[in-house]
């Protein structure tokens, strides 16, 4: 039997950072899903979790965990396919490390993806877009940096991830006319800002706290803000643009729903889904398409170059419906 705790440890403080260079995002996903995994096996086994056995985590456990996540914690398919992706990459791990478990890592590999329906993407309206980022009230610290921040987020189209990790030599200041950006799969790219989206970093900015911490954006405590207060700031000003348009409620408004929003207005203006796969920083335009299958202008232009067949007209003759036999009597015929 191969003890599962040395193993995971080395897997997760030393491959994953040294050999694999992955992001502190993806080590601190794959810790967290593994935690859960460890936790639901040692209650299942009966066991403290520092004594589980690679050998126990069968792939029938695991397939019973995935089914936790769905049924117990009420998670998407799309997050129980990401815990699955962090297992099978340790098993992959394992597989010239520990050969008495290559059997095992096999079947482990063989666990298919589960296939989910693909919902069109939520995305707000100019109107909407306006009404949500007249909700800060500027007259505060608070204000003025959520303003920023959102103004950001949705001018640049950027994930959650890089808005919190943003620092401020990553705004090219004093200009603050462009921002760099490191993003999914340490992808790099520089995009250039309105004047507006300038103009309201530039208020933040003069009244950001000094502290030791070089993010742009700071929590009440004065350390750098976390993905989950952004996430609460945005929900606390969509309550307020709710009351001036009504429509904003019927969306699940997320921070990642500005950056589907960026996504939307500039395939409107520009028309070219080449252009928004390059703002975006997308790795293939394969990620860009779901914005085409949920704009409208497209299938109209696409409705207006098409010829429809001709339909031939249809007679009532021979209709046995009794109403139409009624009337066809009262005709005379």
């Amino acid at each position: 039997m191969t003890a599962l705790a040395p193993h995971l440890s080395s897997f997760l403080l030393e491959y994953l950072p040294r050999d694999r260079n992955a992001s502190r995002h993806t080590t601190e996903s794959y810790a967290y899903g593994f935690q859960m995994l460890v936790c639901f096996a040692a209650d299942r086994l009966g066991i403290r979790p520092c004594q589980i056995e690679i050998e126990q985590l069968t792939a029938q456990l695991i397939l019973d965990f995935l089914d936790h996540l769905e049924k117990n914690r009420n998670n998407k398919v799309r997050t129980r396919n990401a815990r699955m992706v962090a297992i099978k990459s340790f098993f992959r791990y394992l597989e010239y490390r520990a050969p008495a478990c290559l059997e095992l890592s096999k079947q482990v590999q063989a666990i298919p993806k589960k296939r989910y329906t693909q919902a069109l993407v939520d995305y707000l309206t100019h109107d909407e877009l306006h009404v949500l980022l007249d909700a800060p009230n500027i007259k505060i610290a608070s204000g003025v940096r959520d303003l920023a921040m959102l103004h950001l987020t949705y001018a640049a189209g950027l994930r959650v991830s890089e808005l919190v990790g943003l620092k401020i030599p990553d705004l090219n200041p004093p200009a603050l006319d462009m921002v760099h950006v490191l993003g999914k799969g340490r992808r790099e790219r520089v995009l250039p800002l309105w004047k507006e989206t300038r103009a309201v970093l530039k208020g933040w900015l003069k009244i950001r706290p000094v502290t030791g911490d070089d993010e742009v954006f700071l929590n009440a405590r004065g350390a750098a803000m976390s993905r989950h207060g952004f996430a609460h700031r945005l929900s606390l000003h969509v309550k307020t643009a709710q009351q001036k348009v009504p429509s904003i409620a019927k969306k699940k408004v997320t921070p990642h729903v500005l950056r589907h929003t960026c996504a939307m207005h500039t395939l409107e203006a520009t028309g070219d889904i080449r252009k928004v796969s390059l703002w975006l920083g997308h790795s293939c335009m394969q990620s860009t398409e779901i914005y085409l299958r949920v704009d409208p202008a497209e299938k109209l232009d696409m409705l207006a170059h098409g010829v429809p067949p001709q339909v031939r007209k249809g007679t009532f003759k021979g209709a046995t419906d009794k109403l139409l036999a009624i009337l066809a009597t009262a005709r005379g015929h």
